[in-house]
């Protein structure tokens, strides 16, 4: 555990700031969104819990300014692995190539899948109204970022069906992310009683199916 001492300029305030981003993302590689507690978070970065809020309104603060990293992080990898339209390809093999995309992307990305799952119903709790802002204008700039990435890929879906693909794609991950990784007692009940095994989720077969349905939906609309 580090032991600060107190930030007197603009840059110290700046620096402790990313030691407690920094120490949160790490905390969510090792535990689940819904066990990293303002205490050991503090505890970790080696200041006292009053003195993180000096930084951050709360818990949820700093989970929502990682979770915006975390998006438009993912936009790029999404931007990279998708590519661009090819005219020599059909509707159906450009709307495999996103959807595999998208999925492929965020299986990689456990952290953002589990903070998509926590964000409305944990993570937008607790908050300002200068803290919501901010996350809401990031997220928005990310969000035109996905309507570039998928209409390039399918314009014929155009910008209001991409946005609207988005919109439930980001909401179906946080979900199905959070139904297939479920606690130690979930788990033990699967394995007791393999009749259950058919409402197990797995993501990244749910997510496509989910938003193979999503897609094809939108495009006779486009």
């Amino acid at each position: 555990m580090k032991t600060f001492q107190r930030a007197r300029s603009d840059e110290q305030r700046a620096e402790r700031r990313r030691a407690i981003l920094a120490t949160a993302a790490t905390m969510l590689t090792e535990m689940p969104v819904a066990d990293v507690s303002l205490n050991e978070l503090s505890r970790r970065v080696g200041l006292a819990k009053s003195n993180v809020l000096n930084y951050f309104d709360s818990r949820e603060a700093v989970l929502l300014e990682l979770s915006s990293a975390e998006l438009a992080d993912w936009v790029e990898d999404l931007d990279a692995m998708a590519g661009d339209a090819l005219p020599e390809l059909s509707i159906n093999d450009r709307s495999e190539q996103l959807i595999s995309a998208v999925v492929g992307t965020l299986a990689e990305r456990p952290v953002l899948c589990d903070l998509l799952g926590a964000q409305a119903g944990v993570l937008e709790r607790n908050i300002s109204t200068e803290t919501a802002l901010a996350f809401k204008r990031g997220a928005a700039a990310s969000y035109v970022r996905m309507i570039e990435v998928v209409v390039g890929v399918l314009p014929e879906v155009g910008e209001d069906g991409a946005a609207r693909f988005i919109a439930t794609a980001s909401l179906l991950a946080g979900a199905i992310w959070t139904h297939s990784h479920p606690v130690p007692a979930i788990l033990a009940a699967y394995e007791a009683d393999p009749s259950l095994h058919a409402i197990r989720m797995e993501f990244e077969p749910a997510l496509t199916d989910s938003l193979r349905t999503l897609l094809y939906g939108a495009l006779p609309r486009a």
